[in-house]
């Protein structure tokens, strides 16, 4: 399957990422349900180009919290060409989505790095497409959704899972879609824990009820893709279902918004003090050269963190993709991968907060 964090946007795309951090004025704060806002920032004229995104791409944004830096990537929920959105949920003990949900309000600025992110569509592509979400994962799929019905050669049924009626975001948006692109596109609500009309639309999105859906929605032959953002046991399970339906991988694409054992570590910059064997390891950012001698049980980013502080991260975890960067001599461990797609890693990108150093020297270009 790919991950398209999982198209990357066109000259934007990766090099952005790794760009200064900006800070953007607040212009709205929107109520979507009790613990989730939407956020919309303005973007000044100059930084235009910078702030351009692709339909599905995120948002790294900082913050320093204590005396400690805290990052955090949110989806752009926006349609192509409107002010970038994100829609925040609040999650227990959750250092910025606490702030954004509950104090976060117009007029306040806040730091974040350009759109990245490969988990991105292009709506200039007819097409019909299939978009699959849980929860909060609705996020980047709303902005999929908006931006290629904008093609009036495009069609898209939305499949949007969740607890209960009054914990779905963006309901008022996805109805407003149907009502301005009528039969181009098909929404449909499946709730876990509140009765519906319909038994196939009572219980969890899972692989099961995804195939059943859609035998009874949607041809999976005229799909040209679809289109997965959720908790990891969704979209894997959902994913599988589709390879055994005979889906192609490269029309699956997949965005994971949490790992369940995953908590995203606070930002530190402890010092790393190497006690065993080392490796030289070769540093390409925004075209600067380093070369360090770095402990080979440490990951690479964290080991090349303490020397360069601009390498680009968020959650540490290997779920978001913002520190993938090309393994191009030398060898390393990546112990684990929810963001890259097979081709990717094929190609020698790896995750770095993930990636131990295995030989004597090894050069990784964020740049590739």
């Amino acid at each position: 399957m790919t991950t398209a964090p999982i198209a990357e946007a066109p000259a934007s795309g990766r090099s952005l990422r790794n760009k200064p951090f900006h800070a953007l004025r607040v212009s709205a704060v929107d109520r979507l349900c009790e613990d989730a806002v939407g956020v919309t920032f303005a973007v000044p004229e100059d930084l235009g180009p910078d702030f351009a995104f692709r339909p599905g791409q995120s948002l790294t944004l900082r913050r320093t919290v204590d005396g400690r830096e805290q990052r955090r990537s949110y989806s752009v929920c926006s349609a192509l060409g409107a002010p970038p959105r994100i829609g925040v949920r609040a999650v227990a003990g959750g250092a910025l989505s606490q702030w954004l949900v509950n104090e976060v309000r117009t007029g306040d600025v806040i730091e974040m790095q350009p759109p990245s992110g490969t988990f991105a569509a292009d709506p200039s592509a007819a097409g019909r497409h299939v978009l699959i979400a849980a929860g909060s994962g609705i996020t980047p799929i709303l902005s999929i959704a908006a931006s290629v019905l904008q093609n009036p050669q495009s069609h898209a049924v939305v499949l949007y899972g969740n607890r209960r009626a009054n914990s779905v975001m963006f309901a008022e948006e996805l109805a407003d879609l149907k009502d301005t692109y009528g039969p181009r596109l098909e929404v449909v609500h499946v709730l876990s824990r509140e009765p519906r009309g319909v038994e196939l639309f009572s219980g969890r999105l899972d692989g099961d009820r995804v195939r059943r859906l859609l035998a009874a929605l949607v041809p999976v032959g005229a799909v040209d893709h679809f289109w997965l953002c959720g908790p990891y046991g969704m979209v894997i399970d959902v994913g599988e279902v589709l390879l055994g339906l005979g889906v192609a991988e490269d029309a699956i694409h997949q965005e994971l918004f949490f790992v369940e054992d995953v908590a995203p570590p606070a930002s530190t910059h402890a010092e790393v003090v190497a006690s065993g064997p080392t490796s030289e390891v070769t540093i390409i950012l925004d075209g600067a050269t380093s070369t360090l001698s770095l402990p080979r049980d440490i990951p690479v980013l964290d080991g090349a963190q303490q020397s360069r502080d601009d390498l680009p991260f968020a959650c540490k975890g290997g779920v978001c993709g913002t520190c993938r960067a090309k393994v191009t001599s030398g060898t390393v461990a990546m112990q684990r991968n929810y963001a890259l797609e097979k081709s990717e890693v094929a190609q020698g990108f790896v995750l770095t907060c993930q990636s131990l150093p295995t030989s004597d020297t090894v050069t990784v270009d964020f740049d590739a």
